[in-house]
């Protein structure tokens, strides 16, 4: 009967639950940051690179 009272009384189980959770949403916010600041980037570059297209044939033209 002791050890089913010190079985019920640790925690350490709870506290391992805990940070698998905490780890788990901070993924969740890390992936979710990381696409949107995906599309944001992937728009930035097409941006240059059509400018530097439009320039470079601007240049190659004359």
């Amino acid at each position: 009967m002791g050890m089913f009272k010190t079985f019920l009384k640790d925690e350490s189980g709870a506290t391992a639950i805990e940070y698998g959770m905490v780890a788990a949403l901070i993924s969740i916010a890390l992936i979710a940051s990381a696409s949107l600041m995906g599309q944001d980037i992937n728009n930035k570059f097409t941006t240059v690179s059509t400018q530097v297209t439009a320039a470079g044939d601007g240049y190659l033209g004359d």
